[in-house]
């Protein structure tokens, strides 16, 4: 009973105690060491790496050149559009035209003729050799012919809008070139220009000459100097016509003896 009582005092069995630590360190490798083959292998074999993502152009861009393409394309007869490639021969990123954005001119039935910029963009990772590039080309319906097209493209690197560019900004640079599209067309001699708005209406007549300056600061100089004058000759005509009303005093006549009786006593004195 003794012996009994003290196996179940709860002594410690020297062997279990030395293979429990043992078990725990296996079980905490192999834990950790597949931790850290699935994040190595998330790496490697996950999804690509966010850097080389080509973006796709702003709302704003695609908002503000889709009414710009519809008003030269009701002017031309020409349909603009762009597409946007995260490298040549994959699915677009972004499509748009003068049909709206996300609208391709390409194959489309509603656009009988029809002009195009592509642009295909390769970002490279940061550990690649590599670096990144851009392909830039401009496409037509069958009835444009390769020499107007490859005007068009010169033209827009004329523009500033080269493979640089679309590195650099693929989105703004891919809807900045569609833009230009129906200028380019009308260099290539694919399209007319736009119509010259019709004159307004005439303007207002003009006003006549405002005068002499010199009149016009000493006009009141003049005006009393005139009334001076005008008084001053009425004066003098006045006086001229009381003088002639005045009666003339006529002097009595002398006898001629008279005469010379007098001048005979002069002589004798």
């Amino acid at each position: 009973m003794v012996g009994a009582d003290h196996g179940t005092t709860g002594a410690t069995n020297p062997v279990s105690s030395a293979r429990a630590p043992a078990w725990k360190k296996v079980l905490f490798s192999v834990t950790l060491f597949g931790g850290l083959a699935a994040c190595v292998l998330g790496s490697i074999f996950g999804g690509g790496d966010s850097g080389t993502d080509v973006p796709a152009p702003a709302v704003d861009e695609r908002a503000d050149t889709v009414p710009l393409l519809a008003r030269a394309a009701d002017d031309q007869g020409i349909c603009y559009g762009w597409s946007l490639n995260e490298g040549w021969g994959s699915d677009p990123v972004n499509v748009g035209s003068n049909l709206g954005d996300g609208v391709a001119v390409e194959g489309n039935p509603a656009c009988p003729r029809w002009v195009q910029v592509t642009g295909a963009v390769t970002y490279t990772s940061a550990s690649s050799e590599s670096s990144d590039s851009a392909v830039v080309r401009v496409t037509g319906s069958p009835d444009i012919g390769y020499a107007e097209l490859s005007t068009i493209r010169s033209g827009l690197d004329r523009l500033g809008l080269d493979e640089d560019a679309f590195v650099d900004d693929p989105g703004w640079a891919v809807t900045r070139a569609a833009v230009m599209l129906p200028l380019l067309a009308v260099e290539a001699g694919l399209a007319q220009p736009a119509a010259t708005p019709s004159a307004g209406p005439a303007g207002p007549t003009p006003l006549p000459a405002a005068g002499s300056d010199f009149l016009r600061d000493r006009f009141g100089w003049l005006l009393a100097t005139l009334g001076l004058l005008l008084l001053a000759a009425l004066l003098l005509t006045v006086g001229v016509v009381q003088r002639r009303r005045q009666p003339r005093v006529v002097a009595p006549a002398q006898r001629a003896g008279a005469d010379t009786a007098s001048s005979r006593t002069r002589e004798k004195a």
